[in-house]
Parts: structure tokens; sequence; C-alpha cells
């Protein structure tokens, strides 16, 4: 493991005094992490230095091909002081799962997670306390080779830059309406759709606009071949909850493997719940609601950690969902996820991680 320097900056920002108003990925903490790559020398020098802008050349290839990964995950103070981060093996592994796919070389393990814990160490009175508030915690890798030419860069920056932040969605834990888009596709497998990295975010931004031009707060993917299964929301993973058991989308290689997705999948087996990871149709879904059958539905993700569904829209199929209220395991789940990441709730699981 590499030893990390620290360069302190010598002109603290003001921190935010109504954290109420903190919005979500506006405001940035006093310091970042850096650590360049180049062949030679691998992945080298890490340092935290104050925040600031970054140089690149314009024909740096990022901005040409598009060569970049990034992740997301939060730090929590808990109540008696500790600092906790969430499951940070989780979001590592799947941070080299995309630099694999990317053609980015793989950053050690614990190099990867020194990074975290000294940042967040170092910022770490930037850590919001008001409930439903956290530190949002943003690693990133950019291509950065003077190049016009479709390759693999040979340079790289990875980054990490962190932010307190409120709630993801304005309304909080209130039941979203969800968009099912049935004319854009945002990733077919064999493609980058399991890898978390800007393209696929780019490519969601015509049917977000959409949905929310409808009223709709996000939208809900259908697969990009036969445009009939159900895939993933443009920021969380989905669930339903069918005749009694919980159903997600399978993991298909255009899916992203959600770190809350894995967890609420954990939690119900845990408490004695059937979970099916399977295809779902959209038919099957709207049948569903016809019946009476489709109890309830929630998106899990890092930022919003779970976000219960009021509403789903389909072609000209408005379906209400539970009498668009929160149902009970969107309640538990939430409760218990958000539990375990403030010190709240016993981690029988060993998912928290203490920064020092």
């Amino acid at each position: 493991m590499q030893e990390i320097q620290i360069e302190r900056t010598k002109n603290p920002k003001q921190k935010p005094t109504d954290q109420s108003k903190l919005g979500f990925g506006k405001i940035f903490t006093d310091h970042m992490y850096i650590m360049p790559y180049n062949k030679e020398q691998g992945w080298h020098d890490p340092k935290i230095v104050p925040y600031q802008p970054i140089t690149l050349e314009p024909s740096a290839m990022v901005f040409h091909y598009g060569q970049e990964m990034f992740e997301g995950l939060k730090a929590y103070k808990a109540a008696d002081g500790r600092v906790l981060l969430f499951r940070p093996d989780k979001n590592i592994a799947r941070a080299n799962r995309s630099n694999d796919r990317l053609c980015i070389p793989e950053i050690p393990e614990d190099d990867f997670l020194n990074a975290l814990k000294t940042l967040v160490s170092v910022d770490k009175d930037w850590i919001p306390t008001q409930p439903g508030t956290s530190l949002y915690i943003r690693p990133f890798v950019i291509a950065t080779d003077p190049f016009l030419g479709v390759r693999p860069s040979d340079t790289y920056l990875f980054i990490i830059i962190l932010s307190p932040s409120g709630a993801y969605y304005e309304s909080g834990l209130d039941p979203v309406k969800i968009w099912i888009e049935d004319d854009y596709v945002r990733a077919v497998r064999g493609g980058i759709g399991e890898a978390k990295t800007g393209g696929n975010y780019v490519a969601s931004l015509a049917a977000q606009m959409k949905a929310h031009d409808e009223g709709y707060s996000q939208v809900l993917w259908l697969d990009g071949v036969e445009r009939k299964y159900i895939e993933e929301v443009g920021a969380m993973n989905i669930f339903f909850k069918i005749n009694g058991k919980v159903v997600t989308p399978k993991l298909n290689g255009s899916i992203l493997p959600g770190v809350t997705r894995a967890s609420c999948i954990d939690l119900c087996k845990h408490w004695g719940m059937e979970v099916e990871e399977r295809r779902i149709s959209v038919d099957e879904l709207v049948e569903a609601a016809r019946t009476g059958a489709l109890e309830e539905c929630w998106g899990s993700g890092t930022a919003a950690v779970i976000s219960p569904v009021g509403t789903l829209r389909y072609e000209n199929e408005v379906m209400e969902i539970g009498g668009g209220g929160i149902g009970p395991v969107s309640q538990k789940l939430y409760d218990t996820v958000t539990g375990i990441q403030t010190g709240k709730v016993n981690d029988e699981f060993g998912w928290t991680v203490e920064v020092q």
C-alpha cells in the first residue's frame, strides 16, 4: 500500500450552516485525492491536495473517446461520533470490473480503500449529521493521453472528491413516479451497461427529459433487444413485490450490479422472504398491477438508498401501486439500511468500515 502525501488547504471553505438545504452533489469539500498512472510506474504518487481545477490537454482522450469510470458511495457520522463507510469493498470491486471492461488499469484494492478512508478522515468535519444527510464520495478515473486515435490511453488520473449531500430526490421518502420507456434504449448485453461509466448516463438523458416533461421522476428501462423485459431505473435498480415474493431483474450484462441492490436481496432473504432474480416482462408487470398482485415497488441505489415507487406508467397504462403510499418492505429496508449505515442498527453482517 502506497503512502499518501497530504497537503492541507490554507483557505478552508465556509461549511454549510443549514443542512436542510444541501441538495445533492452541489457542494464540495476542502480536499481531493489524486493518483496518476503511466505504463512505466503504474499507479503512483498518491496525494491529497486542496480541491482545485485539473488541467488537461484539449486532446486528452477522455474528451474524445469517453474512456472514464466513476463510482459512488457515502460516509456517515454515527451518533457516537464514529465515521462509517458502507460496504466499500463492493464499490472497489465494481470499480475494477468497470475498469476491466473499459480497458483502464486495475486500481490496487488496498490503495483504493486507503484513499477513501484517508480523504474522508481529512474532511470528516464536512460530514452532515441531520437525518437523511451524508457525505457523498465520488471516485473516478479519466484517460489523459493527448492523442486523437481510438485505443486505450497510456495515462490516467484517479481522483476522489467529496460532497455533503441531502436527499437525492427532493421529495425524500415520498413515493416517486416512474416512466417505463418504450422508445429509447439505454444498453444491450455485450455493451457497457454493467459498467459505471458516463456513456450509460448520457444515453439516458433524452428519455429522462421526456419523462420529466410528463411529470415523472425517473425512467425505467426495458431490454435493448426484445424491448419487453424490465432492466433498471436511470439511477437505481428496481424491485417488485408480486404475490408476496420479492422480484428483481436478474443481472444480465446490461444492468449495473448495485451495492444497495445486493444489500436488499441479502436482507430480504435474511428476513425469510422469498426472493427471485429473474427476467420480468413489462406485460407481466402490467397484468400484476391490473389484478392487484403487484403489492409494492421500490428502487435501490447509493444516492437515494431506497426510493418507494407509487406510480408506474407504460404506454397509456398508468399503474398506481399500494395506493400510492410507502409499502412495508420498502420502509423496513430503508430503516434497516440507513440504520446500519449510521450506526443506529446493529451491523450483524459486517458491512460498515470505520474511518479513524
